[in-house]
């Protein structure tokens, strides 16, 4: 083959592989012309974009185990027993206060939240309703497939992962699967929160990205997007004081409550709000935007 047929090949190949890069996200290029289109596009706002995904670099933090599901095909990693260090101490009248050890047991999570694609199976077997179709507008896209699903109450959420043949993770499963053992204050560790890391507030973006994406984010087991991206539903009650009298081992919650616990921050949160520990809570049967979920085992 002489080199002119060779450089007309790699083209051949290098163009087939851009379509199919463009193909494959096309929500990128769907937000950029949404913003074009409002006069809000800047060369800023498509770097942080590109950001999400981990060109020339990886993760060190890597999963001690995977596996996958057959009933909806998530990855989930698997997080070891032992302690860790819940809460934090910044703040006494913080309903993160006091920092305190529990022990679990070891359980699978969740590497990614649930996508629209995932939820659709759901919904195509009669076990879970459309998410609020007339208020979502990535639900039943296929361009947003790899969303994470939203406008899912608490009690949808839960009747997801049942299907799926798990459970919602319980707030503190959930603190452990971002957190690890070492305390630390975002799911990659301690260093400040940037765009090639979460989608929060400082990306620009302001609306959730595919769940596969950030994977410099990850945390010391290897899920995605436990900071930014979507808050995320567990499975306690909220109640604002149970760090001082919550139990050792496998804690779950207070018994009853008005509001569910959800974790995580959201692509609207500022740095401080997607971090390993911070709490939200909402009454279990609203559904909203900026709230999702994952499932554990």
């Amino acid at each position: 083959m002489t080199k002119r047929k060779l450089l007309l090949w790699i083209l051949i190949i290098l163009f087939f592989a851009a379509v199919t890069i463009s193909i494959q996200n096309l929500d990128i290029a769907l937000r950029t012309w949404r913003t074009a289109q409002a006069g809000k596009f800047s060369p800023l706002l498509l770097r942080y974009e590109l950001a999400a995904f981990n060109i020339g670099k990886a993760s060190i933090n890597i999963p001690v185990d995977v596996k996958n599901s057959n009933v909806d095909g998530m990855a989930q990693v698997y997080v070891p027993a032992g302690e860790f260090t819940m809460g934090n101490n910044r703040d006494p009248k913080s309903k993160e206060y006091p920092e305190h050890l529990v022990y679990l047991d070891a359980f699978w999570m969740d590497k990614t939240e649930v996508t629209n694609a995932m939820y659709e199976k759901c919904v195509k077997s009669g076990d879970c309703l459309p998410p609020v179709p007339r208020l979502n507008p990535y639900y039943g896209r296929w361009a947003y497939r790899n969303l994470p699903v939203v406008y899912v109450n608490w009690y949808g959420a839960e009747l997801y992962c049942a299907w799926a043949g798990r459970r919602l993770p319980t707030e503190a499963e959930w603190e452990k699967a971002a957190r690890g053992t070492d305390a630390r204050y975002y799911t990659w560790g301690n260093s400040a929160a940037n765009p090639r890391l979460a989608n929060f507030s400082k990306t620009l973006i302001f609306e959730p990205l595919p769940a596969t994406r950030y994977a410099l984010g990850a945390s010391p087991y290897g899920a995605l997007n436990m900071g930014g991206n979507v808050r995320e539903w567990v499975s306690d009650w909220f109640f604002n004081k149970y760090y001082l009298n919550s139990p050792y081992k496998n804690p779950i919650g207070a018994e009853t409550g008005t509001e569910r616990s959800l974790r995580g921050g959201a692509y609207d949160a500022n740095q401080d709000d997607i971090t390993t520990f911070r709490r939200y809570k909402h009454e279990p049967d609203s559904a909203g935007l900026s709230r999702g979920f994952r499932c554990a085992e």
